[in-house]
């Protein structure tokens, strides 16, 4: 019989695994390794199935913990014992919580970026001066992966409007050409680790 303790590290590491390509950015962000982002996009095929997988494991867990014990489990327990914390059915709680965020985080990593209208100065900019670019990015899986670009090209000056959507695969910016060029905003997008597809 597999042990609870086994069944839970196995959940919570399938939870991380199902969404390490999103905590990456985040990690890459605060730590400054910002390069680093795309390594883990491979992951994200397989997210369905790791999912899946951490379902069924926490179900197995809680079947563990409410089965009826066998008359052999009954006397075998000690009467002057408490169990442990880590065996207890409020742990198994608060790790199927855990992993439940874990699981949810592509859904609400974009939050943990700055905004970027927030930061920004309202400029005036003649119009002749505003260039418009799209570009096709390799490597995005999720809202966070939108949200770190956008950050990353916000800081240059003489960005107007930034726009990633991972699932077009592409990010579309416009810029006062007076201020920034295109070079500038490809460099601010490799610098997060996703690939320019030209």
């Amino acid at each position: 019989m597999i042990g609870n303790n086994k069944l839970i590290g196995t959940s919570v590491l399938t939870a991380l695994a199902a969404s390490i390509c999103c905590i990456t950015p985040v990690l890459a962000l605060l730590s400054g390794t910002t390069g680093l982002v795309s390594t883990f996009s491979w992951i994200e095929p397989f997210r369905p199935y790791l999912i899946g997988f951490t379902i069924l494991v926490l179900a197995f867990a809680w079947y563990q913990k409410f089965k009826p014990k066998t008359k052999a489990e009954i006397d075998c327990e000690c009467d002057d014992e408490k169990p442990k914390f880590i065996n207890s059915k409020g742990f198994l709680f608060l790790i199927t919580l855990f992993t439940c965020m874990m699981l949810a985080f592509p859904h609400y990593s974009h939050i943990l970026y700055s905004s970027p209208e927030t930061n920004k100065e309202i400029v005036y900019v003649e119009q002749s001066n505003v260039k418009e670019i799209r570009v096709t990015i390799e490597g995005m899986t999720c809202t966070g992966c939108e949200a770190h670009i956008e950050s990353e090209v916000n800081k240059l000056d003489g960005i107007l409007k930034v726009d990633a959507d991972y699932e077009a695969a592409n990010t579309i910016v416009k810029y006062d050409e007076t201020k920034v060029d295109l070079q500038k905003v490809e460099t601010a997008i490799l610098s997060t680790g996703y690939k320019i597809i030209k």
